[in-house]
């Protein structure tokens, strides 16, 4: 196989695309994900909220810096089946 050719993918592209984000979302994702993790970076009288809030910015920035989002792929059939 040729690096630039790529395998046959089992997912329907019109599903795939359902939770693909823009320029402007995957920016507003990054900067909300990172905000928050350097947010929760600060020592807290609570340290479990502190780590879910660090777990939920660095899953934010995560998913802006891949460029998918899998709860918006879901959403989005959601709407489309109502």
């Amino acid at each position: 196989m040729n690096i630039v050719e790529r395998p046959p993918r089992a997912v329907d592209p019109a599903v795939e695309d359902a939770g693909d984000l823009s320029f402007v979302e995957r920016a507003i994702y990054v900067t909300l994900g990172l905000g928050l993790a350097a947010t929760a970076a600060r020592p807290r009288p609570n340290p479990v909220l502190s780590g879910l809030a660090l777990i939920a910015g660095s899953y934010l920035a995560w998913r802006g810096g891949v460029g998918n989002d899998p709860v918006k792929r879901i959403y989005n059939n959601i709407r489309d089946e109502a």
